[in-house]
């Protein structure tokens, strides 16, 4: 007998005793459940009904109190309403007569009802307030708490039984449970002692066969497994006994001390929580740790198309991360969250990855592949969501009542609510100022929120260069005058238009040239240039301020972040928005700058078609 038959021959009393368990506990599950369904098919509906008839009842009291306040209108629309329904939910009743006594208590219910009904068409007929007041506590009112009094006794009834019925199920639940665990207890015994015995007997040469193995994983290469017979085990054995032999061969040669070092070196990727891919050159896959083989679903011995079962949209950012590597350009660091892909690994659900990369060397120094990480940022990623969600629901809500209050003050400046003193005028202007400010953080917070949900919606169209300059210009052109800084623009012959979305480039030249102009000493210049870059149209804002340090270049882009000694005014969002946009028509926005020689903000977009 093989060892398979042997096997399957001894779970046999073990499948047996789970059937007969089964078997007991759908037959006793199913009578606990048919006695819960019984106890809401009996009275659950009464109870409810009951409850419905009281507020009814109740509801009609208080209408007839609104028309002994005097509101006779108001009062007898209500109790016009009501009746209905009661009798909508006495009808229930009457058809839902389940408990002994309860046909009784029903009849006494309708008899009260229709007793008060007639008390109520009584009362109505008065029309003189005393009259009504007296007949309402001579007759309405001992009527209405008969009717009440008969709805409490059959709504108490029907708990009661709930009750009973609920002790007796659980009575029976306690009976199903003994009678469970004695079965449970009694077929496992059967189970596990006729399996035991039939499995240890099939299996007793693998504890020789796992012995030499525990000797061979310690290092003893002179292991040996001696298992008699031709089943399975034995001719596992046989061939454990082979692999040790030459593996003995391996080690007393320089070619295991190799393996032993690739052995380690991929334990230390496969100890990488996060995905490791090393690619070559052209693209292939050269080597996967453990966890981008369980989230990417990847096989090193797929051959050259390995890449070719990850989902179509991790494929592009990867092969975009290795053409960067690759072709030269350094190490690749993603710029923010956005960057990350989703992928879906089952069952803990989609995963945001941001991808870095870095080159690998060949003996010669020059680049043969790259070695790509896929951090796992999807906590991260959530908590940027939320802080952006909590960002937008802030400025959303500070929109309306900063409104209102910058008309308030633009009311009170400009003396509509009567006049103001010089010193008044001062501290309302200092407001008007400082609620402009915040109207200009709260629209940048609002703008943001839109790019960052996917909603910005680019309206493309062909538009002169010359006038999206001297647009932007024009919007600094009072603040630069103010501060002694100079304005100019120079445009090269063969960029005469640009296909953009008007409104948002404006913006984008508006927060470069305002920044320039803050950041510009008295005498200084702001310069604007355009000028044709191959395939590109490139835009570039200089200024002779103070310059930026380099330590700070990288972070300025990033959403509220101020440098250090940046005038105050602003939410630190400007720049972030800008390079928004520049994405958005398929551009990038870069800076050159050192400290001391002023600052070159740039950004290049797509020519348009046919230029």
């Amino acid at each position: 007998m093989t060892l398979r038959s042997r096997l399957l021959v001894a779970q046999a009393p073990l499948v047996l005793a789970l059937l007969l368990l089964g078997t007991m506990a759908v037959i006793t599950l199913a009578r606990v459940g048919r006695s819960g369904q019984q106890v809401l098919e009996d009275n659950y509906r009464s109870v409810l009904a009951t409850q419905r008839i009281t507020e009814h009842l109740e509801r009609m009291d208080s209408a007839a109190l609104f028309i002994v306040a005097g509101e006779r209108e108001r009062g007898a629309a209500q109790q016009a309403a009501q009746r209905p329904t009661l009798e909508s939910e006495l009808a229930t009743q009457l058809g839902n007569i389940t408990e002994p006594g309860e046909a009784e208590a029903t009849q006494r219910l309708h008899v009260a009802w229709t007793r008060y009904q007639s008390a109520f068409d009584a009362f109505l007929q008065e029309r003189d307030a005393e009259a009504s007041r007296a007949r309402y506590f001579q007759s309405l009112s001992p009527a209405f708490q008969d009717a009440k009094a008969a709805a409490s006794a059959i709504l108490a009834l029907n708990q009661d039984a709930m009750v009973h019925k609920s002790d007796r199920l659980r009575q029976q639940s306690g009976q199903v449970n003994t009678l469970m665990v004695l079965a449970v207890v009694a077929a496992l015994g059967f189970g596990l002692f006729f399996t035991t015995s039939l499995v240890q007997r099939a299996l007793r040469p693998v504890s020789v066969l796992s012995q030499a193995v525990r000797r061979l994983g310690q290092g003893d290469v002179e292991a040996r497994a001696v298992v008699e017979g031709r089943d399975e085990i034995a001719q596992l054995a046989r061939d454990f006994n082979t692999m040790a032999e030459r593996l003995g061969q391996y080690r007393r040669s320089s070619l295991g001390e190799l393996l032993q070092a690739q052995a380690v070196s991929q334990a230390a990727i496969d100890s990488l929580p996060d995905p490791v891919l090393v690619l070559g050159a052209d693209g292939g896959l050269l080597n996967v740790n453990a966890a981008a083989e369980a989230v990417l679903r990847l096989k090193l011995d797929a051959g050259g198309d390995a890449l070719g079962r990850v989902e179509p949209e991790v494929r592009a950012v990867l092969e975009r991360v290795r053409a960067h590597v690759v072709g030269g350009r350094g190490a690749y660091q993603p710029r923010g969250y956005e960057e990350a892909v989703r992928v879906e690994a089952s069952p803990e659900g989609g995963r945001w990855l941001l991808p870095r990369g870095s080159p690998v060397h060949g003996e010669t120094g020059e680049v043969v592949g790259a070695t790509l990480i896929l951090q796992d940022v999807t906590r991260l990623r959530r908590f940027d969501e939320l802080k952006n969600d909590l960002v937008a629901t802030v400025a959303h809500e500070f929109r309306t009542p900063l409104t209102s209050l910058r008309m308030a003050i633009h009311l009170v400046a400009e003396g509509v609510v009567g006049p103001v003193t010089e010193k008044q005028a001062d501290l309302l202007f200092a407001a008007r100022e400082d609620c402009e400010r915040l109207q200009g953080i709260v629209d940048d917070l609002l703008d943001l929120s839109r790019i960052q949900s996917g909603q910005l919606q680019l309206d493309l169209r062909e538009v002169r260069t010359e006038e999206l300059l001297e647009h932007a210009l024009d919007a600094q052109r009072t603040v630069a005058e103010d501060r002694g800084v100079r304005l100019s623009h120079s445009l090269s012959p063969d960029v005469e238009t640009v296909r953009v979305d008007p409104d948002r480039l404006q913006l984008v030249l508006g927060n470069l040239v305002g920044n320039g102009v803050k950041h510009t000493p008295r005498d200084g210049e702001v310069a604007v240039r355009v000028l044709r870059d191959g395939a590109l149209v490139r835009f570039e804002v200089r200024d002779t301020g103070e310059g930026i340090p380099v330590q700070e270049q990288a972070r300025i882009f990033e959403k509220f972040y101020r440098a250090p000694g940046a005038p105050a005014g602003g939410a630190g969002l400007g720049l972030s928005i800008a390079r928004d946009i520049v994405q958005a028509h398929g551009g990038e926005l870069g800076v050159v700058s050192a400290p001391g020689q002023g600052s070159t903000f740039w950004f290049t977009l797509p020519r348009p078609a046919g230029d």
